[in-house]
């Protein structure tokens, strides 16, 4: 049995800044009168909100020449989606140039491929919590790669704070062989089957 048959993940969410140069503070109100998909409400939030399509992501505009991009699905799709940016704040004569990027998160959903006694795992794990009155998923805080993780009951979890797709697949590697190292897996046929719980919150 391969290592991807025995758990899986997906990068659910790609987030990284961008510091730009720019000659002086960018005017946001340009950009957003230039273009008609954009949002901005300086009352409400400081920075522009812009939405790229292909690559999917949305990237909040600052007018430092500081900017946040989510909603990628892969690191590598960053640089498309600044360079397209940089183009259209270009185009409104604004001068911008040298975007450095720097994935500063990835998050991840997967599954250990079994149920886990969060109760059991709380007590066992170190640099772990579980408060089910407030939250069903137990949070682990993993060392090395440094990561966090959501882990529910039936198996699902949710990794967050890796910078590198290698890192989260090392931390969900690293996590199955460690749930079952601490005795918390039951595989099926062990006991009833848990409910899912819900992961819309991804």
């Amino acid at each position: 049995m391969s290592e991807e048959e025995k758990f899986t993940y997906k990068i659910e969410n790609v987030v990284a800044t961008v510091v730009a140069d720019i000659e002086e503070k960018m005017d946001l109100n340009v950009i957003a009168r230039k273009y008609s998909d954009v949002e901005y409400n300086p009352e409400r939030f400081p920075g522009l909100v812009m939405r790229i399509v292909e690559p999917k992501a949305t990237i909040l505009v600052f007018s430092t020449g500081k900017m946040v991009v989510t909603g990628m699905r892969r690191a590598d799709e960053a640089e498309t989606v600044v360079n397209d940016v940089i183009k259209r704040i270009s185009d409104c004569k604004i001068k911008i140039s040298n975007p450095v990027i720097i994935i500063q998160n990835i998050v991840a959903s997967g599954d250990l491929k079994c149920s886990i006694d969060l109760n059991m795992a709380a007590v066992v794990m170190e640099n772990s919590m579980y408060e089910p009155e407030v939250f069903p998923g137990l949070i682990f805080r993993m060392k090395e790669p440094k990561t966090v993780f959501l882990i529910f009951s039936t198996g699902k979890i949710v990794c967050t704070g890796g910078k590198t797709k290698e890192i989260v697949r090392d931390a969900c590697e690293k996590l199955y062989y460690a749930v079952r190292e601490y005795d918390v897996a039951r595989e099926p046929g062990e006991e009833p089957v848990y409910e899912e719980e819900e992961m819309s919150f991804l």
